[in-house]
């Protein structure tokens, strides 16, 4: 019990190391280690996103007092992130997602080019008032669907556009990071409401070692050089839009 319980809390640190200083891939690494022991897609994402609830709370308090964080931007992707993520809970329990996936892949990978040739041809970043509500609202609320019927991707999704569009990256982290919390606890709430939440010896290994790596992600968010940021953003968005592309595409294969 207690090895296992250190092995989620490792697996929990060394995923919100890299979702705290880069904004994205908690969820993603921690569902993918959940679904190679065999839990339901539906389970595993209720558990990472109970996890979540304490880690992205703790990530987000972390970038609020570094300075990183837009308090108007935060708002502007919390409200439609949440109606998205409910619809996308009560859509994950009764439906295939293979070809939604395939398609996030897609836009993922497009995404992480785009990422990778601002990083390489860098221009001055815009405000976040530079961005229409109405655009913003759009991307809060198709990260917070994609989140929740993918088991993870929030991060991926909204801090990658951000940056795409021209955002400072540890901004767009930290913003992304505390949005991601409202969204994450709204989540984990239908959740409970549909198929119920039961791996709490698992829940529990993440939320601690999530937990002790926040602030410590957070401060590397302030100090790694905005082109650097940018690079790893864009290069694990494409890993982890390759990585779902081709389990997408054997799902869709074998009839998933």
């Amino acid at each position: 019990m207690l090895e296992d319980l250190l092995v989620f809390a490792a697996v929990g640190f060394a995923a919100q190391m890299i979702d705290g200083a880069i904004g994205m891939a908690y969820g993603l690494s921690a569902t993918s280690v959940l679904l190679n022991l065999g839990v339901a897609p539906a389970t595993a994402s209720a558990s990472v996103h109970a996890a979540e609830v304490f880690t992205t709370g703790a990530s987000g308090l972390a970038h609020w007092r570094l300075g990183n964080v837009r308090r108007a931007l935060v708002l502007r992707l919390a409200v439609p992130g949440v109606l998205g993520g409910v619809t996308g809970a009560y859509v994950l329990v009764g439906m295939p997602t293979a070809p939604v996936r395939v398609f996030v892949g897609l836009y993922l990978l497009a995404l992480g080019g785009v990422v990778l040739l601002k990083a390489l041809r860098p221009k001055p970043p815009l405000a976040a008032a530079a961005i229409s509500t109405g655009r913003l609202a759009a991307l809060g609320f198709c990260g917070g669907l994609l989140d929740a019927i993918g088991g993870g991707g929030w991060g991926a999704i909204v801090t990658s556009t951000l940056i795409g569009q021209g955002n400072v990256p540890r901004e767009a982290i930290g913003s992304a990071s505390l949005a991601e919390f409202f969204v994450t606890a709204a989540v984990s709430a239908a959740f409970v409401a549909t198929v119920g939440i039961t791996l709490w010896p698992i829940i529990t290994g993440l939320v601690l070692g999530g937990v002790l790596a926040a602030p410590f992600a957070a401060l590397a968010a302030k100090r790694v050089p905005d082109r650097l940021l940018m690079v790893l953003v864009g290069v694990v968005v494409s890993l982890l839009a390759l990585r779902g592309l081709l389990a997408s595409l054997r799902a869709l294969a074998s009839g998933g």
